[in-house]
């Protein structure tokens, strides 16, 4: 009887722990099938958050929303472009905070006079295309993307190395009328 305990404890013990490695590894595959469905959740979220934000623009009478452009990413509204005056600006941002799921807005909408703008718009595509064309010259920089609002350039993308981000922003400065440059380049480590 004793033998018979002995060896039914002996199997289950040996069972368990052959079964421990399958566990473990059903527990990973369900957090990264959590992590994905939260990944997607975010998304659309962003998605969402960006297409209300804009109607909310469009709709709010001190702001014209084809003058504001706008990206979400982690619940954070990024609004750029050119506003008539300070007062679009602020309601700009007051519009987009009011969204429901906003964290937080980043505002880097531009005061032009409707008087000035053809000529600022001309003046930036002419920037952009310069800054483009010289960062084309260097294949590390092929993959950088290049906005231009009021001589204020902003590079988008990915480089291979900080080094290459550093050289991109040193490019992009050294193009006449470039006014300053915003780097938001990602780099891989």
């Amino acid at each position: 009887m004793q033998y018979g305990k002995t060896m039914m404890t002996t199997t289950i013990l040996t069972a368990l722990l052959a079964a421990a490695p399958f566990t473990a590894r059903a527990a990973d595959m369900t957090d990264k099938a959590k992590n994905a469905t939260q990944e997607a959740k975010t998304a659309v979220s962003d998605s969402w958050i960006t297409s209300k934000a804009k109607i909310a623009l469009f709709a709010d009478d001190r702001v014209k929303g084809t003058q504001v452009t706008v990206d979400t990413e982690k619940g954070v509204v990024h609004l750029r472009g050119k506003v008539d005056s300070a007062e679009a600006k602020a309601a700009a941002v007051e519009v987009a905070q009011g969204v429901e799921g906003v964290q937080s807005v980043k505002n880097d909408l531009q005061v032009v006079a409707p008087m000035a703008r053809k000529a600022v718009d001309a003046n930036d595509k002419d920037i952009a295309k310069a800054v483009e064309g010289r960062l084309s010259r260097d294949t590390q920089l092929k993959k950088v993307d290049v906005r231009t609002d009021s001589g204020v350039v902003t590079l988008t993308g990915e480089v291979p190395s900080i080094m290459a981000s550093a050289k991109a922003s040193e490019v992009a400065r050294n193009v006449p009328g470039v006014k300053s440059v915003k780097n938001e380049l990602a780099f891989n480590k």
